[in-house]
């Protein structure tokens, strides 16, 4: 399991500031009916808008 997790997204109510996540959980989901082959395929359910 990852240690840290890095996010870019500070309009997320989880960023933490350095770019951290302080959510307990993350849940990422494929964005298509099939399995995802690139991370443009996939979408982070954990975002939550500020």
């Amino acid at each position: 399991m990852a240690k840290d997790v890095i996010c870019e997204v500070s309009s997320c109510r989880n960023w933490a500031g350095n770019n951290r996540c302080s959510a307990e959980s993350i849940f990422i989901v494929n964005n298509k009916e099939s399995n995802a082959h690139r991370s443009a395929e996939t979408d982070c359910k954990t975002f939550d808008p500020k």
